[in-house]
């Protein structure tokens, strides 16, 4: 009996501990802002935006989070109609809720409130269990002389990643 309660525990472990699948990365955020802090919540979505998502029909490059009346909304993030929903389909660019608890919502995104800082979405992507999550970051803007610093500093990265395949 203990060898069958083993060999099911190790079933239910691995199906709940399978590598999160990412959906969209907002790799423009790395470049534009300062990435002071992150933290991960869920978001309220309707069935043909979920089917959406699996397909990978999302764009966060204009993607941002607001606080409104002590909750978290997604703005700008675009997750393309699902052509099977027809007419059960979403609006694609319709505010979204983002699933925070109160403590989370007090210390993290009331920082935004300070002056320069914003909350952007980093990534989205699906866990084992099947649920959507929002990477959201709390961000500073970068000057144009820190996104020159950042360019210079990749490029020399890259020769001399082209110096060392040479050898």
């Amino acid at each position: 009996m203990a060898k069958t309660e083993k060999k099911t525990a190790q079933r239910a472990a691995s199906t709940h501990e399978q590598a999160a699948r990412v959906v969209a990365e907002n790799r423009k955020a790395r470049f534009r802002f300062e990435i002071l802090d992150s933290i991960e919540c869920g978001i309220v979505l309707v069935g043909s935006e979920v089917k959406s998502l699996r397909a990978g029909k999302l764009s966060l490059e204009e993607a941002y989070a607001r606080v409104k009346e002590g909750e978290v909304w997604l703005v700008g993030a675009d997750i393309a109609e699902y052509k099977q929903a027809t007419i059960w389909n979403h609006l694609p660019k319709r505010p979204r809720k983002l699933l925070l608890k109160r403590e989370e919502i007090r210390k993290f995104a009331d920082k935004a409130h300070e002056k320069g800082l914003t909350l952007v979405p980093l990534s989205v992507y699906i866990t084992g269990r099947g649920l959507v999550k929002v990477r959201l970051g709390l961000c500073r803007g970068k000057k144009l002389f820190d996104k020159r610093e950042t360019l210079k500093k990749a490029d020399a990265k890259r020769d001399m990643d082209r110096a060392m395949r040479r050898k």
